[in-house]
This record gives structure tokens, sequence and C-alpha cells, in this order.
């Protein structure tokens, strides 16, 4: 018994340290998709540019500029390819036996990094034989060549061709991307991020870092019903209330009544133009009108939440009852009021919901919290998600560290304890999973926590003094839409103050770094995503078409492989289709943001720790078997 159990500690320890020594995984960041799915699906399945550059590696001196396109589109869509390819003209045997020999090479390029095991795993059930054999094909120049000609041959011949090529093109994207990191603000504006939600429930290996937009959703399905109302209110300004009706089965007759029976045509809340579907009349005026109900509840509501709790030093922003014959004070300065909806609320009791505002926000809040796709992709968020992580030496988090002027970490005082830096993180992430655990409390600390994230003056999501929807809405003169952000957006310019952040999360490493999103790089205007001296990367480019003219770009993503540090930036995506059709690849610009002088192997990583970890204890215990069995 003592042999075998030593026998079987030592080949664990064999393949424990030789794992350790196999070159580290590329990782894939991204950042603010805001329901952006098309984009993000190209992005995703290129692996940011990352299989066009293996294509080019492997083929530049075998295949076209042409050639290489369209095998590179044979990867990232093989299903669409082929049936396109198909219409134009019949595709004959050699096509079939070129495009599985070529994604063999590309498949066997990719998986090298891993181990037999690991790419064993990954393989589809059905061809996990054939393929296992025509990757490992070590003599393929000898003795074994007519044996793997033969399998391809009768792999077209059975007609099983189409599907082999589709496993071996989805393995390739498998191979490229070892982890995916999400940086937040998967949600709201763009129209499909349940349809995001979906892909990264079947992604193999990924982490996400909430951001401000995911939370007021998280928060909603928690029983937030101030988060609930922003939901509403941002779906109705996109034009994306289909999102909720056809996605999410959440049914809003009761809202389009009630908003149809107490709002008027008001073209300042006119729903902002999709750019995927034009708007029927009926949905415009619904959107408009929601939209101002919306707002209304919501200044209620969070006038209601303010009042509950002292404790968040909001009270600047309870405006509602400021109110005086179509005048708002704001720090003793009269403004006029523009764009007036306030037909349902009570001046003797400016917070409180009308019966038929309770009836409409508590019919809603059930939906949310019954909508089986809705808590499916939310329980996902929660089981992969935080609001930081530090992995390989870097610090992933969407919005900020609250900082005061002189960069030291701003403290905030909750239940009578202070936070600062990372416990006020720790904190903040405790009472969001507090809040999802117990849906059925709906006024309680942590649910309100969730809305506090939202757009509270300490919150690392949201990172600015006060958020000023009800100016935009509401008062003309724009010097009152000005949301001041936290001294950490300016004071992160500086590398010392980088260095003491990521001191607070034990990320002590030279090459450490903190990984942001949540504010677009303007790089029209001349801004670098790379601040301090490199320590600093933010990759919110806009992938929202709502921010492109602001950006002058499609979004950013970064690479983290062996070699080092790519940042890419990308050109604004066509659609799928136009894509398809003209072979028309996301236009990616890398730049090196770090060169590793060594290559980085797992023992280098964070899951290379782990093994580490567990490599000691399994000696310790071989030493152990081993002692016992000498005695």
């Amino acid at each position: 018994m003592s042999n075998r159990q030593s026998n079987e500690l030592i080949a664990e320890i064999i393949n424990l340290e030789a794992i350790l020594n196999l070159p580290k995984g590329t990782e894939h960041f991204i950042s603010d998709l805001h329901g952006e799915f098309e984009a993000f699906n190209h992005i995703l399945r290129n692996g940011s540019g990352s299989i066009r550059e293996k294509v080019n590696i492997l083929f530049n001196q075998e295949l076209s500029a042409e050639q290489i396109d369209e095998l590179c589109f044979l990867i990232y869509y093989p299903e669409e390819k082929i049936q396109s390819l198909r219409f134009q003209q019949p595709l004959p045997q050699n096509w079939w036996f070129e495009a599985i020999e070529n994604l063999l090479v590309i498949v066997r390029f990719s998986s090298s990094k891993y181990t037999r095991s690991k790419v064993r795993k990954a393989l589809p059930e059905t061809y996990a034989y054939i393929l296992e054999e025509l990757i490992y094909q070590y003599d393929e120049t000898t003795n074994k060549k007519a044996y793997y000609k033969q399998i391809i041959r009768k792999i077209i011949e059975l007609g099983e061709a189409e599907r082999f090529i589709t496993d071996l093109a989805y393995l390739t994207q498998r191979f490229v991307i070892d982890h995916l990191h999400v940086i937040g603000d998967i949600y709201d504006r763009g129209p499909h991020p349940d349809k995001i939600m979906d892909s990264l429930t079947r992604y193999h290996s990924l982490d996400i870092q909430w951001g401000n937009h995911d939370i007021i959703w998280l928060g909603a399905v928690s029983g937030s019903k101030a988060c609930l109302a922003n939901v509403l209110r941002i779906c109705a300004r996109y034009g994306n209330l289909n999102l909720l009706e056809d996605a999410y089965g959440i049914d809003l007759t009761l809202l389009k009544s009630y908003s149809r029976n107490f709002y008027q045509e008001n073209s300042h809340f006119m729903p902002k133009k999709n750019p995927y579907r034009k708007l029927t009349l009926t949905e415009i005026n619904d959107a408009m009108k929601i939209q101002q109900a919306m707002a209304i509840i919501q200044e209620k509501l969070e006038g209601q939440l303010i009042k509950r709790h002292p404790e968040f030093q909001m009270n600047h922003r309870l405006l509602l009852d400021k109110i005086k014959n179509d005048q708002l004070m704001i720090d003793g300065q009269p403004y006029n009021l523009i764009n007036s909806c306030f037909q349902t609320i009570d001046w003797s009791d400016p917070y409180q919901l009308s019966e038929e505002e309770e009836h409409v926000i508590t019919d809603l809040l059930q939906q949310f919290q019954h909508a089986q796709k809705l808590n499916k992709h939310m329980t996902f968020l929660v089981e992969k998600g935080s609001l930081y992580l530090s992995y390989n030496h870097n610090l992933l988090i969407h919005g900020c560290i609250p900082l005061n002027e002189d960069g030291s970490f701003q403290s905030v005082i909750f239940n009578g304890k202070k936070y600062a830096g990372k416990s006020l993180l720790d904190f903040f992430e405790t009472n969001i999973k507090q809040a999802f655990a117990k849906p059925w409390q709906t006024e309680d600390f942590s649910t309100d926590i969730v809305w506090y994230l939202w757009c509270g003056e300490h919150s690392s999501l949201f990172g600015k003094k006060a958020m000023k929807t009800f100016e935009r809405y509401f008062i003309q003169e724009t010097e009152t839409h000005v949301e001041e952000k936290n001294a950490y957006y300016k004071l992160r310019n500086r590398s010392d103050i980088c260095q003491y952040i990521l001191n607070a999360f034990d990320l002590n490493e030279f090459d450490a770094h903190i990984i942001n999103g949540h504010t677009p790089v303007k790089l029209i205007k001349g801004e670098s995503p790379i601040k301090a001296e490199g320590k600093m990367l933010v990759i919110d480019g806009g992938f929202s078409r709502a921010y492109q003219k602001v950006t002058g770009i499609g979004g950013y993503t970064l690479l983290y492989n062996s070699f080092g540090m790519q940042l890419a930036a990308h050109k604004p995506f066509s659609d799928k289709k136009t894509a398809l059709e003209k072979n028309d690849d996301i236009i990616s610009t890398r730049q090196i943001v770090d060169r590793q002088v060594k290559r980085l192997k797992v023992k280098d990583t964070t899951i290379g720790a782990t093994l580490i970890k567990d490599t000691i204890k399994l000696k310790q215990r071989l030493e152990h078997v081993t002692r016992v069995s000498s005695n």
C-alpha cells in the first residue's frame, strides 16, 4: 500500500513541477462592453488579433493576403464562413483537405504551451481520439504520413468535414486565450448585454470585476428599488426596453399604461438613436414617457434612501423639497427648471410614492426577482465577479480606489467603523454578496449599500462627488451638470501613487500594474491609456458606440502572455454581416507595455504560486509515507 502511495505521490510531484516550467498562458483583458455584443463577440473570437498574428507567423510564406483573411475568418466564424463559401460555389474535396490541414497546423501551434492532459480535456468528445492523433503527429513526414492523410480523407468522404473544421476553429479560439478578464460594465447603453452574458457563461476560464452599470442590475435583482428605477430609466433613455421584454421576459404593460396616463410628450426625454434598429413611433413614445416616469420615481426612492442613511452624507442630493415655483435652490443660487414633469409629486411630501407608482415599482421588482434568465445571469455575475482582483502581479479594478488630494486613502465610516483603501472595497463586496443572498430584504443596509456604490461619493465604482442626473434633465445651466471626479483620476498619472495603491494590495513587484476601465480614454484628444510610467493601464476605449465620437477608437483590450504585455487599440467594428462578406477584420494597433527579459513560466503566476504550495505539501506527505514505510 505504501509503495503504491509513494509512486502516486512521486508521479504527481513530477507532473506539477513540469507544469510549473511551461510558458505562462495568455490573459485577455477587456472592459466597458456596454451591451455591444457584435464587437465583443468578434474580439473574443479573434483574441484581439492573436489568431491573425499566429496565422501570419505560420503561413505568411505560403498563403496570399486574401487567403490569410479567408483562413482567419474560417477560424472566427466557421459555420457562417463555410455557408457563405458554399453559396458562391461548390467546395471541392481539396479545399476541405487543405482547410483541415491548415487548421491542424494552427491547433498544434496554439496548444503547444499546454500539457497533453489539458489539451485532451478541451477536445470535443465526438472526435477526441482522432483529434489527439492528428494534433500529436510528431513523425508525420515519415512512418505515419499516409495514416494521417487517410484519416483526413475519410472524414471528408463520410461528410464530417464541416463539423470537424468547426471543432478545429473553436479549439483554436480556446487555445489562443487561456484566461479572460472582464473589467466591468457589461450592461447598459448597447442593446445586447444578455448575449454577452450568454457567451461568458460558456467561456472556459474567466473572472469579472463589477462595473457601476453592472451593479445597478445586481442591485435591482437584490431588492433595491432605487437601482431598479435607474435600470428602467437607462433602458428607456437608450431605446433598449425590448431588452427587458424580449431577452428577460419582463412584462412592461403596467409601466406603459401608467406612463401613458400620467406623462405627456416631452422631447427632452426622447430616447437616443438606437444604432442597431429603428424604433417604431409607439416605442419612441413609450420610451419618452417611461423615462420621465422613472426619473421621478428614482428621485423619490433615492430621497427616501438618503433619509434612511444619514451616514451616507448625501443630504445635498435631496432636491425635490428645495423646489418652489419651478425654481430649485442650489447653494443659495436659484435655477429655473426646464422640461418639467413633476405632476405626480405631492409637494407636501415630495419623496412619497403615489399609490400608482408603488404598484408599478412593486410589480417590476417582483418580475426582476423571478425572471429566470436574468437571475441566471446575475448569479453568474456574483459567482465569477468581485470588486477587484489581484492576479499575476496586476490589480484589476473597474473604477477607482477613493483618494484624498494628498494621495492618501479616503476614509468613510459605516456602522461606526472606519474603512479606507482595500478594507473599504472588501466592505463593499461583502455587502453586495449579502444583499444578493437575501433579495427579499428590500430596505436593509446591505441592499442600500449596493445603490450607494452606484452614486455615493466614496464608492469605488462611481468615483465622483455627486451624480447630476436631476440637473442634466431639469436645469439648463451646464455648470450644474459637472460631476467632480475623485482625486484618484488625477493622481493615477503618478507612478508613486500607483505603487502606494499596489502596496496596499500586497502587490510589491516592480512589474505590477493597475488595470482600470470606467473612464473612456480620449485618444482623439491625445490622451494615452498608459499612465504613470506604465504602472497604470486604462482600457476603456469606447466599445460603446455612444462613446466612439469622444474616444476616436472602438475600444482597447490588453494581452499578457509569456513574452510580456501588449495593448491593442481597435478601430470601430462595422457589423458581423459586413465583416463576413468582406473578411473585414477589426483593425488593431498593438503597443508594447512591458517586454519580459526572461520568458514567464507558470511558476511566475498566481496559479503557479498555488501549485508550488501543493508541491511542497506533496513532498511532505511523501517524506511521511517513506518514513512510515521504512519503520
